[in-house]
């Protein structure tokens, strides 16, 4: 059995990553300082912790003082509590945000992390791909080392980075035309058997699109950053189409050292197209997992009243991981998850 953070040697070993954690933090917050942002602190306990169909949550048993119990939950993101800010007329705001993602847990994965989710009301998804940039320079810089790393493999954050639509990655690393796939299941499903991975019968077109994403992430990122943009509409539940093509929508991944470091969007803002897809995704994940959660009407009404806008959620503790040169997560935790 290994022994726990808290042996002094063990501690003596990972302090040296948590004191570039701090840089690496504080390098970060003054950079949205500068750029005018304001700090937020979203509430943890929400109605529900999102409605993403493959992420879990912690359930959490409130007791009001009057009335029956109620099963509120730790959220998997800040994303709609920040959303209910915009709406109610902030324009730029960021929160270094503590989240939970139940059953997650890794290398690259702690059920408890840090998220720093940003969002800049009335400008362009572009904007917030250019701040992303931004940020991983300001981490490989903190971090003391001249690249980001991780298991043998470089990437050098202040080099021109790659731009890669979903298309063209589908068809320079899994020799696939994605956008003949997007109206056609079995289409997808054909060339995902033509390149030698398994396709089962009870597979969606949505299992299809990830069993090939998982085989191109690990190529991205090498030496530069890649900017993985213009997802299928259908993987970007939470992101406007574009006007002048709605098959793909204002979606974009970062990815370092084939490690994923940021997911962004250009915000969709139609409450009822927005209900509907996660009652979509509800169903999805019920007939995947037996298991629901509830739809946040607050968070629905308030994004009526929400401005144009593009958000990120970054995963904090990979970017400090790789600007560090660490091997696991838990060594840029300061108290790591207990399980």
């Amino acid at each position: 059995m290994s022994r726990p953070f808290w042996h002094a040697d063990i501690h003596a070993d990972r302090r040296p990553f948590l004191l570039g954690r701090n840089r690496v933090k504080a390098a970060l917050q003054g950079w949205f300082a500068a750029q005018d942002f304001f700090a937020v602190e979203c509430g943890a306990v929400q109605v529900s912790p999102g409605n993403e169909t493959h992420l879990h949550g912690f359930p959490v048993l409130w007791r009001p003082n009057s009335g029956p119990e109620q099963t509120l939950y730790l959220h998997t993101s800040p994303e709609f509590a920040a959303k209910k800010l915009l709406a109610a007329g902030e324009t730029r705001i960021v929160d270094f945000a503590r989240v939970w993602r139940n059953g997650e847990q890794g290398p690259l994965h702690a059920p408890e992390f840090t998220m720093v989710e940003w969002y800049r009301a009335h400008d362009d998804w572009t904007a917030v791909i250019a701040d992303t940039l931004a940020l991983a320079r300001a981490a490989q810089d903190a971090g003391g080392n001249l690249w980001l790393e991780w298991r043998g493999r470089r990437c050098d954050a202040h080099a021109e980075p790659e731009m890669l639509t979903c298309a063209q990655a589908f068809a320079i690393h899994a020799g696939i035309d994605l956008a003949a796939c997007l109206d056609s299941r079995d289409a997808l499903a054909a060339e995902v058997a033509r390149i030698g991975l398994a396709v089962r019968a009870d597979d969606t077109w949505s299992d299809l699109f990830s069993r090939v994403i998982v085989t191109i992430e690990p190529k991205l990122g090498d030496g530069r950053l890649t900017f993985l943009t213009h997802y299928p509409t259908q993987e970007a539940a939470l992101a406007r189409p574009f006007p002048d093509d709605p098959r793909w929508a204002e979606r974009f991944e970062a990815y370092a050292c084939g490690v994923e470091l940021a997911n962004g969007f250009g915000e969709l803002t139609d409450a009822q197209e927005q209900r509907r897809r996660f009652e979509a995704d509800m169903d999805e994940k019920q007939r995947l997992y037996g298991r629901r959660y509830p739809i946040d009407a607050d968070f629905i009404a308030a994004l009526a009243h929400m401005p144009p806008a593009s958000g990120v959620a970054l995963g904090f503790d990979r970017l400090a991981l790789l600007a560090l040169g660490g091997t696991h997560i838990s060594q840029v935790i300061w108290t790591p998850f207990p399980g």
